[in-house]
């Protein structure tokens, strides 16, 4: 398995995500890889990561799903990756203390590779299904929480992530069009101190 650093939009790195690129092998009958490994992966990360449940979603091209995060107590770390189709993966900074405070990375995952993103507690993320029927898989640190689960403006001017796509051309939810500015979260004290 291939392990890579998060190269965030100011050209510099995140600490913490991880890009784990997993060995393909293929022949004649098609292909195999190990997606995921419970001491192969707390190896990499350097810490005791349990998954406590796996999710899916399956979209149409032009979706935006984000910016999603949970505050604690339950803050999530995500395993993501695309098992159809293709996407591009967001994350944003909202650790306070870190030196890439509101910086944001952006990731094309697919299905031809399998790349996998480690996204630990902190960030806040969403994707934008580049194809249709493209299939998103995230295994989450923490179960599902309405009463701390926070939704930040996509297009937050302050943050001012750089879709590959037009507005006009995405299909985003009503809950994600009225999600709340990143001044406004940091205001009501819902970032990570």
């Amino acid at each position: 398995m291939k392990i890579s650093k998060c190269i965030h939009n100011k050209n510099g790195v995140f600490e913490g995500p991880l890009i784990l690129e997993p060995e393909i092998f293929s022949d004649s009958r098609g292909s195999f890889l190990e997606s995921w490994n419970y001491k192969k992966f707390n190896q990499i990360i350097g810490d005791q990561i349990s998954f406590l449940q796996d999710n899916q979603s399956y979209s149409h091209k032009g979706v935006l799903r984000g910016m999603h995060y949970q505050k604690p107590p339950f803050g999530q770390g995500k395993l993501v990756r695309c098992s159809r189709g293709s996407v591009f993966d967001v994350i944003v900074d909202l650790r306070e203390k870190s030196n890439t405070f509101t910086n944001w990375a952006g990731i094309n995952l697919n299905s031809a590779k399998y790349t996998q993103l480690w996204i630990p507690e902190g960030f806040a993320h969403g994707f934008l299904a580049l194809e249709n029927n493209s299939i998103f898989e995230y295994k989450v640190t923490n179960y599902w929480s309405s009463n701390c689960e926070i939704s930040m403006s996509w297009n937050d001017p302050t943050i001012n992530i750089q879709w590959p796509m037009r507005k006009i051309d995405m299909i985003i939810s009503k809950k994600d069009l009225e999600a709340k500015t990143f001044e406004s979260l940091r205001l009501n004290d819902e970032i990570f101190k």
